[in-house]
């Protein structure tokens, strides 16, 4: 296990044809210092930076720029929420340095390199809101810190070991989604890795007292950092590694009632309706407006049925977003039907049957984005079909559970348990099973 604290490279933007910002105060590019409005474009196989008055500074296929002492750089429209439905565009300000790459393509990525505990600071900011209870900002830091470092150490320990993450056998397509889908970086700053919107959403200490309260601080099982997933909200059971992602199974990250009292393993199918069409006790089970000010940032608050929740499609609907989501064409939509699920409820295994194909997708992320033309909050879900006279489907109702993979911590639930005064420790160890804290660095 590591010693010392970690440097990481954050991919900020990726696949753009300019990047457009300012340097507030110094930096260092090629031996030439500059602040203020700066451009980047591709031009003639190599990155070229502009400054603001438009005079070429530096030209390379990789450029560095070093902050000199404190200096900060905001970037201009940096989407988040990418493919998500609270996709937008924002100004973003960072600390560290910069790196630009050209890819093959000929498009830009552009890379904040940052110390670790810089980076956690803006992830707790960036993932919820600053003002939120101390103790859920204190678990979500060192949940947070033994994922990024877990999956650092592990991709040291594969480097050119190949992984198979999509596997297709005659009519069924298994997929699945990790931070491995990264080259020029270590994480992204999106959702697919954690959400990391620079200094721009640290508005109170709470966030960086936080970092720095357990600065060095790692979940630990059998003497490995664990591999510490966290999703919004589990819906009342989470879910375990192995029906999220590879079928590998972790011990602190099995299925746990997210309650004071037990709620049964979902193992049929009437169990999974009775399940998703009750509101159960659990933490995450709450409507308290206050506390959810608190915890989530802005655009989040826009989902407020995240526990429980119902989609509606009238068939021709649903046929246009899964040819446009998968590339396939099933024709007319007959039925859709669970194969298997994990015990949370979400279903890992979902047959799609139609007039001209029948496929089987999975895992949960996929089909969450085969069934909605962003992402549906999660893979729990029943389904109830509406037909005609003559048995044709007219629409589909999807009623589901929980928002997110639901494996490890759950972000709602954690915060309801830190108001209701449990300490850090109890809440992470509530999550996940069996683990111990280390102070590494």
């Amino acid at each position: 296990m590591i010693t010392k604290e970690p440097v990481i490279n954050v991919g900020i933007m990726d696949g753009v044809q300019e990047v457009r910002g300012t340097f507030h105060g110094t930096f260092q590019i090629q031996g030439t210092a500059i602040t203020g409005n700066f451009s980047v474009r591709p031009e003639n196989g190599k990155l070229v930076v502009h400054d603001a008055h438009g005079k070429a500074i530096a030209s390379a296929a990789s450029i560095e720029c070093r902050r000199v002492n404190n200096a900060t750089f905001t970037l201009r429209d940096v989407t988040i929420g990418i493919q998500f439905h609270w996709e937008r565009k924002e100004d973003q300000t960072f600390q560290g340095a910069l790196t630009l790459r050209l890819r093959d393509t000929g498009a830009i990525a552009v890379i904040n390199v940052v110390s670790v505990e810089e980076y956690l600071a803006s992830v707790i900011s960036s993932e919820m809101s600053a003002g939120a209870p101390m103790e859920l900002l204190k678990a979500h830091a060192i949940t947070s810190r033994s994922w990024l470092v877990a999956m650092l150490e592990r991709e040291h320990r594969n480097i050119g070991v190949p992984s198979q993450r999509s596997l297709q056998q005659g009519h069924e397509l298994i997929r699945w989604y990790d931070r491995e889908d990264h080259d020029l970086y270590d994480v992204c700053a999106d959702d697919h890795c954690q959400r990391y919107q620079g200094i721009t959403k640290i508005l109170s200490k709470g966030a960086v007292d936080a970092v720095s309260a357990t600065r060095g601080t790692f979940l630990v099982y059998g003497n490995e950092i664990c591999d510490a997933r966290f999703s919004k909200a589990c819906g009342g059971l989470s879910e375990e590694f192995e029906y999220a992602w590879e079928d590998k199974h972790i011990p602190y990250l099995t299925t746990i009632a997210d309650s004071t009292v037990h709620h049964t393993r979902i193992l049929t199918e009437s169990q999974a309706a009775a399940w998703i069409h009750s509101r159960p006790d659990a933490y995450c089970n709450t409507t308290d407006g206050a506390i959810l000010k608190q915890i989530l940032p802005s655009f989040d608050q826009e989902t407020t049925d995240f526990f429980r929740w119902k989609v509606e499609y009238a068939r021709e609907e649903l046929e246009e977003i899964v040819r446009t989501k998968s590339g396939m064409d099933f024709g007319m939509i007959k039925n859709l039907v669970p194969l298997q699920r994990g015990p949370s409820g979400r279903i890992y295994r979902l047959n799609i049957e139609g007039s001209k194909m029948t496929m089987t997708v999975g895992k949960e992320l996929e089909i969450r984005r085969w069934l909605s033309k962003s992402h549906l909050y999660s893979s729990a879900f029943t389904i109830e079909t509406e037909r005609d006279a003559q048995g044709i489907p007219k629409r589909f109702f999807l009623h589901g559970a929980g928002w997110g993979h639901g494996v490890g911590l759950c972000q709602i639930g954690a915060a309801v348990m830190a108001a209701k005064g449990f300490k850090a420790e109890e809440i992470v160890k509530h999550y996940f099973t069996g683990v111990e804290l280390k102070k590494l660095y």
